[in-house]
Order: C-alpha cells, then sequence, then structure tokens
C-alpha cells in the first residue's frame, strides 16, 4: 500500500486501517467478528489516495465494494471517489491487487447482493433503513 493514502477521520475505521498496516495484513482485523478487506481509492477532487476497510465480500479472485454507510440516505464519501476513479488497490491478508471497480445492477447486483449479506448478515437491515438502493460495484 501506498504511504500516501490518508487514513479515515472516522476513529475506529481510522484504527482498523492502522492495525492493518501495523501488522501488514489483514488477518484479525474484523467487524462483528466477520473479515475485511483494505481498498486504496483515489479522491474525486483532490485526487488524493484514501484508504477504505470495508466487509469481505469475495467470489473467485473478485471483489465486491458495499456502499452501505450503515443505511444512511446518502452515499459514502467513497462511493463518489471510484465512480470517479474505478481502479482501486485490495490488500486481502498480505495480497495486494490492482483491480478495476463497475458498479453493478439487476441480476448481477442481485448476486452480489446475496453474497453481501452472507458475508455481513447487517446489510439487509441497512438496505431496509434507507430508500436508496445500495450501490455495489465488483472489482475484477
Amino acid at each position: 500500500m501506498t504511504a500516501k493514502a490518508e487514513l479515515s477521520p472516522e476513529g475506529w475505521v481510522r484504527e482498523q486501517t492502522e492495525k492493518i498496516l501495523e501488522q501488514g495484513t489483514t488477518e484479525g482485523v474484523e467487524v462483528m467478528g466477520r473479515p475485511i478487506v483494505l481498498f486504496t481509492t483515489t479522491g474525486a477532487k483532490s485526487g488524493k489516495k484514501r484508504y477504505v476497510p470495508l466487509m469481505r465480500v469475495e467470489e473467485n479472485g473478485k471483489y465486491a465494494m458495499v456502499a452501505s454507510k450503515g443505511g444512511a440516505p446518502e452515499h459514502p464519501a467513497w462511493y463518489y471517489n471510484v465512480k470517479a476513479n474505478p481502479q482501486v488497490t485490495v490488500q486481502d491478508g498480505t495480497e495486494v491487487k490492482e483491480l478495476t471497480a463497475r458498479e453493478v445492477s439487476g441480476e448481477e447486483r442481485a448476486h452480489w447482493w446475496k453474497l453481501a449479506v452472507e458475508a455481513f448478515p447487517p446489510y439487509a437491515e441497512y438496505q431496509t433503513k434507507t430508500d436508496r438502493e445500495i450501490p455495489v460495484f465488483v472489482l475484477e
């Protein structure tokens, strides 16, 4: 991961990221007993690299980024960064890959949403809290 990436101002997110960076792996860093992956995105306006730890949703070497923001009415800030700059770095364990994100819809989104809810069941509750369809990106 690049040392130039910025940590989140959100305390618990910053702590997760710092732990991953200190350990050099995402292993053992979890939310509610579920594994996470560390994404590095590029700011839509600033062009700065930003760390985004999210739940691990993976299938056959592809990853999903779920823009849930806990069911808030608005998308998380990183959503706009990924829309503008779809080249994303993914760290899963000690493995680091450069992948390209694309927002999915229809049957493909339904498939990845099912995988996301299996990986982190609270996503289903988050969807009930908001009128927006929670966006899902697939990275490959």
